[in-house]
């Protein structure tokens, strides 16, 4: 009987995300006080399959280092900040998020805060609230005409850009990854950073916080903006050089900001705390109950369909893999894999490039998860730490050059893939297909075709084809107790190159694979396992 996948929750996930695990068949516990004991939470991790987690918990390389058997880990949200992604790939573990389910309400708040900015709403009830009318004190600008500048025109600043040209303002975006084609169908305009900083009344943050963002509003380019610009950022801290933008309030050259992230989360202290014309407010982009079950339910469906059927949605390290997919690639990963260890088992010099050939049917699969699997294969001999998630990334540290080609079928098979390692010493090629048994099999070694099942324990023979080597190679494995399970010959011509794949029931030891070796004819002999 399968086992039961077990997925752990350390975050406060609504009751119904609960239910759709149950519900799929997944063991589940529910603990959200665990994302704030880390030594708890350490000493149960190492019993499950999966981590759903909100922000609360850190999933830290140290952490992961009790999760021997962890597989995927699930943030309901957009932001990944809590999860160590290099630790996380480099053991396997897919990282999950959801980065749909709280768009609208992040942009939502984006656009209440563009609003209380504009009419000093916070400020403006406090006086009010405290007995003051001060009237004349709280002037506000209007938002009709004025030009809202975007900062990222992703999902969420998308959303931002039509409700704010829902009110009458005007939008340009700076995003490199807007196409004119989409720009036009959002109704804004494209420019770079420059010239949104001129421009713009209102600027609104929406992009991830990496090296490339990381204060893309520095203290050169808040200087750049125009005079009496508000600055609003719903995304991520570290946007903007909050020391900088303060300063620059302080002096009047920015009329006011409204900030929901900031660098330092939770913010105790902040340089722009207590500064007129400042709302601050404690990362509440995603805070509505629409959202938090959005994301709650999105999270259980993708961390089950992962866990039960290899359906890979909104991973930040792996490739998507759909419903519909998983079960046609699975043969076709496992093939990848093997005919990489394969080739990887053969070959001593430093790996210089991998070149895949998809022929036929498979290529018109997805085929970015067979190709990351022949490359574990390939390097977990000389990197037993290389795994279907950190391998191409380990490839492209290592200075492998990975080429994928497709074409149309050749020969018998609707589908083959070939895969040829280029080391350093030489050039090494296989070839397999997956028959309707689902199996992978060998169906060509060095250009000599082939028949083979993958086995457990293999010994791979490269020998002169010469009559009487069989009966001396079987003799030899006969006296030395080894049974084989299936043999399977090919060669070149006759009296040429032949190869010997076999399978037998037990690990061949050093010392008869030496006495192989001497076997006459013999050219090379290796010992596989798979």
């Amino acid at each position: 009987m399968t086992k039961k996948p077990r997925v752990l929750i350390s975050d406060a996930l609504s009751p119904a995300s609960v239910q759709i695990f149950k519900d799929r068949g997944i063991d589940v516990t529910f603990d959200p006080a665990l994302g704030k004991d880390k030594e708890k939470l350490a000493a149960l991790i190492k019993d499950y399959d999966g981590l759903a987690i909100r922000s609360a918990t850190k999933a830290t390389a140290k952490l992961l280092e009790n999760a021997p058997n962890l597989k995927v880990i699930g943030r309901a949200g957009i932001g990944v900040d809590n999860v160590e992604i290099p630790a996380a790939t480099a053991r396997g573990i897919i990282v999950m998020n959801t980065p749909f389910g709280n768009s609208i309400t992040t942009a939502e708040h984006a656009v209440a805060l563009i609003f209380a900015l504009a009419r000093q709403i916070p400020a403006a009830d406090q006086s009010t609230q405290a007995g003051k009318w001060e009237k004349n004190r709280f002037m506000g600008v209007e938002l009709e005409a004025k030009t809202l500048g975007l900062i990222g025109a992703g999902n969420i600043g998308s959303i931002v850009a039509r409700k704010a040209i829902g009110i009458g303002m005007k939008v340009v975006a700076y995003d490199p990854y807007l196409s004119p084609e989409r720009a036009i169908q959002l109704g804004v305009e494209k420019v770079e950073l420059d010239a949104l900083l001129a421009r713009a009344d209102f600027i609104t943050l929406h992009v991830p916080l990496t090296e490339q963002t990381k204060n893309i509003l520095s203290r050169e380019n808040i200087a750049k903006t125009k005079k009496g610009v508000r600055i609003v950022n719903c995304a991520r801290g570290g946007l903007v050089d909050e020391e900088a933008l303060a300063e620059a309030i302080k002096s009047g050259h920015v009329a006011g900001a409204a900030f929901d992230v900031f660098s330092v989360e939770p913010a105790e202290t902040n340089p722009l705390f207590g500064l007129e014309n400042v709302i601050c407010t404690p990362h509440l982009g995603a805070s509505t109950n629409e959202a938090q079950e959005n994301v709650a339910l999105q999270v259980a469906e993708q961390m089950s369909d992962y866990l039960l059927n290899g359906a890979i949605s909104n991973a930040v390290n792996f490739p998507s893999i759909t419903a519909e997919e998983a079960p046609k690639l699975k043969p076709f990963v496992a093939l990848g894999e093997k005919l990489g260890s394969f080739l990887g088992q053969l070959t001593e010099a430093p790996i210089k490039a991998i070149r895949i050939v998809y022929e036929g049917e498979v290529g018109n699969l997805n085929v970015r998860p067979i190709t990351a699997a022949a490359i574990a294969g390939a390097l977990r001999s000389f990197l037993p730490e290389v795994n279907m998630v950190n391998a191409p990334m380990t490839a492209k540290e290592k200075g492998i050059a990975v080429d994928e080609v497709k074409r149309n079928a050749e020969g018998d098979h609707e589908s083959r893939i070939y895969l040829e390692v280029i080391a350093e010493d030489m050039t090494r090629n296989v070839a397999g297909t997956v028959y309707q048994d689902g199996k992978p099999r060998i169906t060509e070694i060095r250009g000599i075709q082939m028949d083979a099942e993958f086995s457990p324990h293999m010994l791979y023979v490269r020998n002169n084809d010469k009559p009487g080597f069989i009966g001396r190679f079987g003799s030899l494995l006969g006296e030395k107790g080894i049974n084989i399970a299936t043999f399977n010959l090919g060669r070149d011509k006759p009296g040429g190159d032949a190869i010997c794949f076999v399978a037998v029931d037990e690990r061949i030891s050093d010392a008869i694979l030496a006495e192989i070796h001497a076997i006459e004819h013999v050219k090379r002999a290796r010992r596989l396992t798979f």
